[in-house]
Order: structure tokens, then sequence, then C-alpha cells
């Protein structure tokens, strides 16, 4: 086997959460193009099919499954539904997220409930669901995609639940990669920097100073470029790494 073929997942199938915008879209085309057979979830029915519609004109069958996974019947439904399309489970990436900017002071208790529901919370169901279905089957690979807001606090904007809640993830990631591994579960994280997508206002001038220019690179991500860092960790490439957060930020972080 190349080095190359570790990489490959033909034959493996893959679920990834919010997998129809920004970074959840590309993490699912980059599963497709490695050969995996995969679904994604998300709460909006039109642009799920407006999504898969997308890929296959790209030349990439993927599945979409309409559910809100804040909602335990909607994870159960996305973990089924994918079992009962793919025929099994072997990676999944739990990449759904969402974030206020907000003044501790002035967040609301929707805004922390909101955060932490679908941040942490439905993680954790979907590592649980997937992760029994990852048992019987032998083993798998669940990657978290966290941030670099669990390891540092961001400026200038406030967003104290959401950096608490990607930390969780961090720490939740850790834990049940040391109590999975006996199963042949590996699970690790992802911790993306600034990434251009729908939730980043990347471009705002008024964030430049702090967003871009304090980072080495001085450039902010495409989601195609934290792809293959799911991919790998995703893969047989890496087979020997568990309990692991890859931090994917340009550089950031160093300082």
């Amino acid at each position: 086997m190349s080095v190359l073929d570790t990489f490959d997942l033909t034959g493996r199938t893959a679920l990834v959460t919010g997998g129809n915008r920004g970074l959840g879209k590309a993490f699912t085309a980059a599963l497709a193009q490695a050969g995996a057979r995969v679904a994604f979830v998300a709460r909006d029915a039109d642009r799920n099919l407006a999504t898969v519609a997308e890929f296959a004109e790209s030349g990439l069958k993927v599945e979409s499954i309409t559910a809100d996974i804040t909602d335990p019947a909607g994870v159960e439904l996305a973990i089924t539904e994918t079992v009962g399309r793919l025929g099994r489970l072997d990676v999944l990436v739990n990449n759904a997220g969402t974030c206020f900017h907000n003044a501790s002071f002035d967040a609301t208790d929707d805004e922390w409930d909101a955060v932490f529901d679908l941040n942490v919370t439905a993680l954790w169901r979907c590592c649980r669901a997937a992760g029994r279905v990852m048992r019987e089957q032998g083993g798998g690979s669940i990657v978290n995609v966290g941030s670099m807001s669990g390891l540092i606090v961001n400026r200038p904007q406030w967003q104290a639940p959401y950096n608490a809640s990607k930390a969780a993830v961090h720490h939740l990631t850790k834990s049940l990669a040391a109590e999975w591994a006996p199963h042949g579960i590996r699970v690790n994280a992802v911790a993306p920097g600034y990434v251009k997508t729908e939730m980043a206002p990347v471009d705002r001038p008024d964030l430049q100073r702090y967003w871009i220019e304090d980072a080495p690179q001085q450039r902010y991500a495409l989601p195609e470029e934290i792809a293959p860092g799911v991919l790998f960790l995703a893969a047989d490439a890496s087979s020997f790494v568990t309990g692991s957060v890859v931090v994917m930020d340009g550089g950031y972080t160093t300082f």
C-alpha cells in the first residue's frame, strides 16, 4: 500500500452534520472525492436538495438527510438513515455549529442555550449514536470540529459561550478517544482559525487588524483548506492518531 492509498475511503461510509454549506459542504465533498459514500444532515430541506444537485453536477453522489440534530429524535434519524441507505457508518464528522458575538453581560440565556445545544449537546449525542454503530462494526473514526476559539479568546468580538463550547468539544474529544480506543473507534478534532464562510465575516475592514494581521500567514483560509485535515483524521493515514486536536489556523495561536 502506498502512502496515498492510506487516504482512500473507497468502501467506507460517512456522515457529516451541517453539510449543506461552508465547512461542512467542503468536508462532504472531500470525503466523497476520496471514495466514501457520504450522507449529510441539515435542517433546511430546500438547501439540502440544492446541495445534492450541485454535487451531482460535479460528479459526486451524496445523500441528504433533513433533520434537526438538537432534537434527540433528529440524531437517531440521521444515524439510522445513514446506515439504512449506505449500509454502515465508518466516519462521523461533527461539523454543525453556531455562534453569537455579544458581550457576556449582554448575552442572553437563549444565546447560551442555542450555542451549547448545537455545539456540545448535539455533538455528544451524535458521537454516542454513531459510536454504538461503530462498536458493533469493530471500529470507526469520529472527527469533531472544534476551533482555535477553544484555545484562545478572540478579539475584538466577544463570544464567551462559543469559546467555552469549543473548549468542551476539545476535551470531550480526548475523553471519548481514551474510552473508546478498545472498541477500535478513533476520536479526533480539527481546530480551524478564521475561515471564509457565511458564519465568519472575514472581509469586514474593522476586523482585519485582529483577524488577519495577527496571524503569521496574514490571511484567512478557505473551507477547502481545512477539508484535507478532516480527510486525514477520517482515513487510515491517521491510524495511530486518536485524542488529538489538529490546529489549522495559519499560525494564529502561536502568538
